[in-house]
């Protein structure tokens, strides 16, 4: 019996040990034409094996890569792609930029801190107040989604005329939507039973 640790490592296993045998085999050819007629088949062979990668942007171009990282970049073929270089695969990636913005609330998240800000833009009565109206109950729900057991209208208030710079003034904080109907939309409370016995009760009482 042949065991696994006796064979040749397995570069990307997920294709599995015949075909990094086939293309140990086609770098066997001589003839450069039967090993890019072999190379052609061993694709196919690895995108059957991996259909997941059809949803790949230029899956092909990934399955040429896999090919010759398989072959430890020694397998001399025609390729339709530029042929990857070991060094340009082992570089390390650059340091992604993070935003530096600061969050006052970050329940509220930064779009909401964002349109509050730019609030003075709105110059027409009827839509500053939809405005304020509409997003202090948004601003109740989003906080209600990181905290479900219940919030102050009072507190809604507050943050929004300090996110708002002043601007929006919550005159009634008492008008936004109850709590309970926002966690209802939200399906956040639900109620927990306890099992009923009485058909137990009732069975058992039967059988003495």
């Amino acid at each position: 019996m042949e065991y696994n640790t006796t064979r040749g490592k397995l570069i990307l296993p997920e294709y599995g040990r015949n075909v990094q045998n086939m293309i140990s085999h086609a770098m066997e050819l001589e003839d450069r034409i039967e090993r890019n007629r072999a190379a052609q088949a061993i694709i196919e062979v690895m995108g059957q094996l991996n259909p997941h990668l059809r949803d790949v942007d230029d899956y092909r171009h990934k399955l040429w890569t896999h090919l010759f990282v398989m072959s430890d970049f020694m397998l001399d073929v025609d390729s339709p792609y530029d042929i990857p270089k070991p060094e340009a695969l082992n570089e390390k990636p650059s340091i992604m930029d993070y935003p530096s913005s600061s969050i006052k609330y970050g329940h509220y998240g930064k779009y909401t801190q964002a349109i509050l800000e730019a609030s003075r833009e709105t110059t027409d009565p009827k839509e500053k107040e939809y405005l304020k109206t509409s997003m202090a109950n948004f601003m109740k729900k989003q906080y209600l989604s990181h905290n479900n057991d219940a919030v102050e209208n009072n507190v809604i208030a507050e943050n929004l005329k300090e996110l708002s710079k002043g601007d929006l003034i919550l005159e009634n904080p008492d008008d936004l939507v109850n709590t309970s109907t926002i966690l209802r939309e939200m399906g956040l409370n639900k109620k927990f039973t306890k099992p009923n016995n009485n058909f137990k009760q009732k069975k058992k009482f039967k059988k003495q």
